[in-house]
């Protein structure tokens, strides 16, 4: 990759339940979950056919294929959150957690990840062992540093290097950063350089964010997000590939706005391509979980302006890894 073209970076927060079992039930949640075992091969086939690639940040319980092997694979030290709802030790896995995939659709992901490996072009990464809250009361970097030693381990016994990290809530904590360098993980996903996007701990969100947020969606409020080559690499020695976009679901009520969403991605990537510059979309598969034909449609339209900005500027499609490594082997020379 020439240093002057721009990259598209997707990454994907894989998570399941684990993901949302704190702020959500099965009951009121479980078809979304449920369909993210339709919604990745889907979203293979569309990455597939347009030549892109994907990081699929992976919660590590998903590698487990039944109840007895999670159990058996439990960190030593574990998060002691103030808030025990934020565990899922414990009770949690006693008595939510059935036996193996397909009974439980909810917890179990080893055979997704298979067709991820299988499809020989896309990165998983790893978004913790657990789910881990880095900006939580209570838990600790010793804690930290046991989940993600143990994340790295369960995915090496599945044939995978872990080299990226997407911090689940985007709870970026700079204090732990040489934790997950001494692991091997050499880029992460840092947040948006704005005020309505900066790490918080869950309790320190506010509904103001989270409306400026979703209007920012839709309009240019905090502008395009897109980032130099240079500016990634950190002083301690790690790539920062922050994000520019989430890329929020379809949702009936405002459908009739779908056209400023999609003008607000494309724009951005356009100025990326143009400039040189990195743009990163994420979102989370149990997103596409339900509404997937209006889901997979619209990626499709944004996958469609991605091919013309490749045959036009070489504008590249990279995994997180993959930028990282040309990076620091450029910072080098």
């Amino acid at each position: 990759m020439a240093v002057n073209n721009g990259s598209f970076v997707i990454s994907l927060d894989f998570e399941l339940m684990w993901g949302v079992r704190d702020v959500v039930t099965k009951q009121s949640y479980g078809e979304h979950i449920r369909g993210v075992h339709q919604a990745i091969p889907s979203l293979l086939n569309y990455f597939n056919n347009y030549s892109v690639k994907a990081t699929f940040a992976t919660v590590g319980f998903l590698f487990f294929k039944n109840k007895t092997e999670l159990l058996a694979n439990l960190p030593s030290t574990i998060p002691a959150y103030d808030n025990s709802n934020l565990s899922p030790y414990g009770k949690y896995i006693e008595n939510e957690v059935i036996e193996s995939y397909p009974e439980d659709p909810y917890h179990y992901g080893w055979h997704l990840l298979k067709l991820v490996q299988l499809a020989g072009v896309h990165e998983i990464g790893t978004h913790t062992f657990s789910h881990y809250y880095c900006l939580e009361k209570g838990q600790s970097l010793e804690a930290f540093e046991a989940d993600i030693n143990k994340a790295v381990y369960v995915a090496q016994q599945n044939d995978i290097a872990i080299t990226s990290i997407v911090f689940p809530r985007n709870q970026v904590n700079d204090d732990y950063l040489q934790v997950c360098k001494n692991a091997g993980i050499q880029v992460y996903r840092g947040t948006e350089n704005s005020w309505i996007y900066s790490a918080r701990s869950f309790k320190n969100e506010s509904i103001v964010r989270r409306m400026v947020r979703l209007l920012d969606a839709y309009i240019n409020l905090s502008g395009h997000h897109c980032y130099t080559m240079a500016s990634l690499i950190q002083p301690n020695g790690m790539v920062n590939i922050p994000s520019s976009r989430f890329l929020r679901p379809y949702t009936s009520f405002l459908k009739q706005w779908e056209a400023l969403r999609l003008r607000r991605i494309t724009r951005a990537m356009t100025h990326a391509a143009k400039n040189g510059l990195v743009y990163h979309l994420w979102w989370h598969p149990h997103n596409f979980g339900i509404n997937q034909q209006e889901n997979l449609s619209f990626l499709q339209k944004v996958l469609e302006h991605y091919q013309l900005l490749h045959q036009k500027y070489a504008f590249n499609s990279l995994t997180m890894s993959e930028l990282s490594a040309t990076l620091l082997k450029n910072n080098e020379k």
